[in-house]
């Protein structure tokens, strides 16, 4: 089983303009996350997808890997499609950019949920997290899922889901959105229309069970760290600063 990760980079970000290429413990956000997911030693391939020279260089002067995207694309999913269109690869993993801080076991157990797949009736696999703050669970920036008995996606939603509605003890998952695709899957994904739910949620991981594909969630302890605002970088850089105090000279 040949996996790949693929880390879609765009320049441009409305709330952080740039944050890709901030400094972080003296290298770039996105070197960052590159070298955080190399030094997995899960992949047999490793690529930054990006729309930006700026990002590209990056990588490519710091000898890495990266691919142009030759289109615009609405969503990260559709820019890593192009990229492995013609590539050889069986599982593609989507790993955040502006995620620092990508740690090695929840990359693990979504390349284990294809290993373990005989009947290969999975399409896809993502992260769930357990959430017990009623603040977090209300919150619509984080998305909700809800399962069947065997893990597979039924629902996701800003709500929160599921409703209890007798005030019963409910469990509450938190999405993280990292994913894990067949490329067969990843490719149809981006020949499909988005649908209602999908425009009136605002998630694309919808279109995935509007249309039939089996999405399987694995539960994590690990929460990444994302920088979405300058406050995020500033804590970023905090806890390089602490880890690098337990390090030799």
């Amino acid at each position: 089983m040949k996996a790949v990760a693929m880390i879609p980079a765009r320049y441009e970000a409305s709330r952080f303009p740039g944050k890709l290429m901030k400094d972080l413990a003296g290298k770039s956000v996105i070197l960052r996350t590159y070298e955080a997911t190399k030094q997995s030693n899960l992949f047999d391939e490793v690529y930054v997808v990006t729309d930006s020279d700026i990002i590209y260089n990056e990588i490519i002067s710091n000898s890495g890997k990266a691919i142009k995207s030759k289109k615009e694309h609405e969503s990260g999913s559709d820019r890593i499609a192009e990229a492995i269109e013609n590539l050889e690869v069986d599982i593609v993993v989507n790993v955040q950019g502006d995620e620092p801080f990508t740690q090695t076991e929840p990359l693990q157990k979504l390349l284990q949920v294809f290993k373990n797949d005989l009947a290969k009736k999975v399409d896809v696999a993502s992260l769930m997290f357990k959430m017990n703050d009623l603040e977090e669970i209300n919150n619509p920036n984080n998305v909700k899922v809800v399962c069947d008995e065997h893990n597979f996606a039924m629902y996701f939603s800003r709500a929160p889901i599921p409703f209890p509605r007798d005030k019963t003890k409910a469990n509450y998952f938190k999405h993280i959105g990292i994913y894990a695709f067949t490329k067969q899957a990843l490719l149809k994904f981006t020949t499909l229309p988005i649908n209602q739910l999908e425009a009136a949620e605002k998630l694309e991981n919808l279109r995935f069970l509007a249309n039939g594909l089996k999405v399987k969630m694995v539960e994590t302890s690990k929460v990444a760290i994302g920088i979405d605002t300058p406050e995020d970088l500033e804590k970023a850089n905090a806890i390089y600063k602490e880890m690098n105090k337990f390090k030799k000279p």
